[in-house]
């Protein structure tokens, strides 16, 4: 009885009056791909070395904030490095299914799915790509090719153009995505953030990489939301007022936003005011100078 109502469930998807959001969040998606990706040929993105820190500019910050396992420090200075747009835009994977209804994954069958970005695989789901055609659509839309001349042929006002076509879609993504999760079930993991696209977890046991957790174990699925298949990298942003180089001494003055948020802004779009908060666009700055001359007396 549980099993025929798991498949008469399963029949009443995709619903046809959600597949115009879906189709809109995969317009939006490639769109951000795209001005990212073009953004990134102008403006350098630096990550850490050894640990998931990313900062938009040409240096890296001063803030000792690497925690690392491998450096056995709680407060190092970063190793800076050469970034890509997977620091940016966070890539989320999920297991692909062909159908809602289907058996649950077990853990002998991981190595028989394929893993997909999590939010292709739910619009997937939603009716806005074949099953079968996800992997091809995947390959095709995820990986722009944009050439160093077309950017030199921009103008330099266009660059705002694509900052603000940037994050506009940004925020198409996750409007998208928020409706979607109301209507197709999702979760998340909340020790390893784990996404899984599905009426019900898998049973991989692939949990337990920190020592709070049981190495192998199972996962602890709740509910996921737009956060988790859309995260949020949020870096410390360099302000017209701050400093051309952060440093330790002044972290409390600085401002945070997500990395998208950072790079448009750079790229001179212009932010929504809720990101304000965060960003401290109008907050004093650090006194850098002052401090120096004061320990030079």
């Amino acid at each position: 009885m549980i099993l025929r109502r798991i498949e008469n469930r399963g029949k009443e998807y995709p619903i046809k009056e959600i597949v115009p959001v879906a189709e809109e969040i995969l317009k939006a998606r490639h769109n951000l791909i795209t001005n990212v990706t073009a953004l990134l040929k102008v403006f350098p993105v630096l990550t850490c070395k050894f640990c998931s820190e990313v900062f938009v500019g040409k240096e890296g910050h001063l803030i000792q904030t690497c925690r690392s396992y491998i450096r056995r420090g709680n407060n190092r200075l970063h190793e800076w490095v050469p970034g890509s747009i997977n620091d940016i835009l966070v890539p989320v994977e999920s297991f692909h299914l062909y159908h809602m209804s289907q058996g649950v994954i077990k853990h002998q069958q991981r190595f028989d799915y394929d893993r997909v970005p999590a939010v292709l695989e739910l619009c997937c789901q939603a009716g806005a790509i074949h099953p079968e055609e996800i992997l091809q659509y995947s390959k095709i839309h995820d990986n722009p090719q944009i050439s160093d001349e077309d950017i030199r042929n921009f103008p330099v006002g266009d660059l705002k153009y694509v900052g603000a076509n940037a994050l506009n879609a940004w925020e198409r993504v996750r409007a998208g995505l928020k409706k979607l999760l109301l209507v197709y079930p999702s979760k998340v993991c909340k020790r390893c953030h784990e996404v899984h696209v599905g009426p019900s977890g898998h049973k991989a046991r692939l949990c337990g990489v920190f020592k709070y957790e049981s190495w192998r174990g199972t996962h602890y699925w709740e509910k996921a939301g737009v956060n988790d298949l859309v995260p949020k990298k949020v870096v410390w942003h360099r302000r017209p007022q701050d400093p051309v180089v952060l440093v330790d001494e002044g972290r409390s003055y600085y401002g945070h936003a997500p990395a998208i948020v950072s790079l448009c802004s750079h790229a001179g779009a212009i932010v929504p005011t809720r990101y304000a908060c965060e960003m401290k666009p109008q907050g004093l700055s650090f006194p850098f100078t002052n401090s120096i001359s004061s320990r030079e007396m």
